[in-house]
C-alpha cells in the first residue's frame, strides 16, 4: 500500500483521532464503509469463523495481514508465542502500541521463521492476489509450516455478487476468475493506488492446495457463503 492510507487510519484510531472511516470500493461493488473501531474488535465481536480459527490454534503461531492485531493480542494473552506481520507499517506500529511483543513490516514471502499454525484471516485468500499466484504463495506457506502444522485460512465463494434478480449470472466466462477484484481503498479524502485482492471458493483452493501437496480440510462454513479451511502437510 503506497500511501498507508489503512495504516493511517489505525493510527488515528489508536491516537485518539477517529473521524471517520475507511471507505472500499471493488470494480463489481460499489462504496462501503469499514468501519474502524471494527479493526480493533475483542473476541465476542468477532464473526464466528474468526473465533473458531482462534480456538483451535496452537503452537508458535504466524498472524499474516494482522491488521490492528486484535488476532494476535487474544492469543498473546491465552499464553501463546504469537508473531504479527503485515505490509502497512502503521498497521505494525499499531499492533506494538497496543502490546503484540512481536511484530513486524513484512511481506508473508519474505518471512522465514517457521510455525506450527499460521494464520489468514478476514479473506486471509486476498494477499494471494490472482489465481495464477496462489499456488506460489502456497508453496512458501508450505515450506515454514511445521510438521504436525496446520494453516488457518478463510475466503468466500463471491459468485453470488453476479446473479441476476432471475438467479442467472453475468459472469463474463472470457475474463480472468470471478473471484479477482480491484480493490479500492479512501480515507480522509485520499485515494490509495488500486490493489488486486482474491476471493477463493473452497473448491478452488482445495484444488490449489492439492497441486503443492497440502491436505485442504473445510473446518466451518458462514452465514454467507464463507468458510474457514484448515490447510496441513
Amino acid at each position: 500500500m503506497e500511501k498507508d492510507l489503512f495504516g493511517k487510519a489505525l493510527l488515528d484510531y489508536q491516537n485518539g483521532n477517529y473521524t471517520e472511516d475507511i471507505i472500499t470500493a471493488t470494480n463489481i461493488s460499489d462504496e462501503d464503509k469499514l468501519p474502524i473501531p471494527y479493526l480493533f474488535r475483542g473476541f465476542t465481536e468477532m464473526p464466528k469463523l474468526e473465533q473458531k480459527a482462534l480456538q483451535v490454534s496452537s503452537g508458535k503461531i504466524l498472524d499474516v495481514g494482522a491488521g490492528a492485531g486484535s488476532h494476535s493480542l487474544y492469543l498473546q494473552e491465552k499464553g501463546f508465542e504469537v508473531k504479527a506481520i503485515d505490509i502497512s507499517e502503521g498497521a505494525i506500529e499499531v499492533c506494538k502500541k497496543r502490546g503484540v511483543k512481536n511484530a513486524e513490516v513484512k511481506d508473508i514471502l519474505n518471512e522465514t521463521d517457521s510455525f506450527d499454525t499460521i494464520l489468514l484471516l478476514m479473506n486471509g485468500t486476498g494477499i494471494f492476489q490472482e489465481l495464477q499466484q496462489v499456488a506460489s504463495y502456497l508453496k512458501h506457506l508450505k515450506s515454514i509450516l511445521n510438521t504436525g502444522g496446520q494453516i488457518l485460512i478463510d475466503s468466500s465463494d463471491i459468485k453470488y455478487m453476479y446473479e441476476d434478480e432471475d438467479g442467472g449470472f453475468w459472469m463474463d466466462t472470457t475474463a480472468n476468475y470471478y473471484g479477482e477484484l480491484d480493490y479500492f481503498l479512501s480515507y480522509k479524502g485520499e485515494n490509495e493506488k488500486p490493489m488486486k485482492w482474491l476471493y477463493l471458493d473452497f473448491n478452488t483452493l482445495l484444488t490449489a492446495c492439492t497441486s503443492v501437496g497440502l491436505q485442504c480440510k473445510l473446518l466451518q462454513e458462514g452465514e454467507h457463503f464463507d468458510y474457514l479451511a484448515k490447510l496441513t502437510l
